[in-house]
C-alpha cells in the first residue's frame, strides 16, 4: 500500500513521519501525475485558502476528485476537513466539496484559542484519543450520508463519508497512530 501526502503547504511532513511509523509507504503529492501510483490521499492541516489556491494553480482539484470516484479513499485534517467540505461558512475560496458538510473555519478560534482534548471515539478503541486543536474548524451540519465519529462541546471534530475521514484536530502531532491505521483500513476496504 501506498498513501499519499499532498505537499503544498502545512503540516505534510508530520504526516509522513506518521505513516512511516505504521510501516507505510509514503509519497509526497505536489502533481496530478502524482496522484496516478496512490491508494490514498491525506490532506494536511496548514492555511485552507492558500492550499486551495495552489489545489487550483497547479491543477489538483480536478485530478484528486476524479481519483475519490475512482475510489481512492482522503482523510483531511484540519485545513484538509476545510477543502474537503461542500460548504464553508462565509467563505469561497476553492474547495473540493466531497464532503456533505458546513464547515466553520476557526471555529474553536485564533491560535490563542488552542488546545487539547481527549475524545472518546469507540470506532479508534476503547482508549481516549489525544486530540490538538490549532486554530481547529468544526462541522456545523451534516448531510444524511455523514457519520459523526467524535463532538467537543456539541462541535463536530471527526466525520466519516464513504470513503472520506476528516479531523478537526491534528494526530500527525501526537503519538496515537489509531486514527492514521483507520485511515489505512479504509485504504485497504477493512473500514
Amino acid at each position: 500500500m501506498k498513501i499519499g501526502v499532498l505537499a503544498l503547504q502545512g503540516a505534510f511532513r508530520e504526516h509522513c513521519r506518521m505513516l512511516a511509523h505504521c510501516n507505510v509507504q509514503t509519497c509526497e503529492i505536489r502533481t496530478p501525475a502524482e496522484l496516478s501510483n496512490i491508494d490514498g490521499l491525506i490532506i494536511p492541516g496548514g492555511e485552507s485558502t492558500t492550499i486551495g489556491k495552489l489545489m487550483t494553480e497547479w491543477d489538483l482539484l480536478p485530478a484528486i476528485k476524479e481519483r475519490y470516484q475512482n475510489g481512492m479513499p482522503i482523510y483531511g485534517t484540519c485545513a484538509g476537513m476545510i477543502l474537503l467540505c461542500n460548504d464553508i461558512a462565509g467563505s469561497s475560496q476553492p474547495r473540493l466539496g466531497l464532503l456533505d458538510a458546513r464547515v466553520r473555519r476557526n471555529g474553536f478560534g485564533r491560535q490563542r484559542e488552542s488546545f487539547e482534548a481527549m475524545l472518546d471515539v469507540p470506532e479508534f478503541g476503547p482508549e481516549p484519543l489525544a486530540a490538538v486543536f490549532i486554530r481547529a474548524p468544526y462541522i456545523e451540519r451534516c448531510g444524511p450520508g455523514v457519520s459523526v465519529l467524535a463532538s467537543v462541546n456539541g462541535k463536530i471534530v471527526i466525520a466519516k463519508q464513504e470513503k472520506i475521514l476528516v479531523t478537526a484536530f491534528h494526530p500527525e502531532l501526537t503519538n496515537d497512530d489509531r486514527v492514521h491505521r483507520y485511515f489505512l483500513r479504509m485504504a485497504a476496504g477493512d473500514a
